[in-house]
């Protein structure tokens, strides 16, 4: 199963982004989703160092509460 991350657009350089997801920051390719008007403070699904796709901050949202709906079900190991 593959999972992407809603990450926050800190700063972009051309076709690199420096994001932040839950403190912590990552340098991602926007090279898939040039096509976008993307600037600091735009939310990406980022899959395998990619932006994949723009998104609202209300999809983020929605997508960390089900992250964390399935972490808090996972038994401990």
């Amino acid at each position: 199963m593959c999972l992407a991350i809603p990450m926050q657009i800190l700063e972009i350089d051309r076709f690199d982004a420096r994001c932040e997801a839950r403190g912590i920051e990552r340098r991602i390719s926007l090279f898939l989703i040039q096509h976008e008007e993307l600037s600091p403070g735009d939310m990406v699904m980022v899959h395998g160092g990619y932006a994949m796709q723009k998104m609202t901050a209300e999809e983020a949202s929605s997508a960390w509460e089900l992250y964390d709906q399935i972490l808090a079900e996972e038994p401990a190991g």
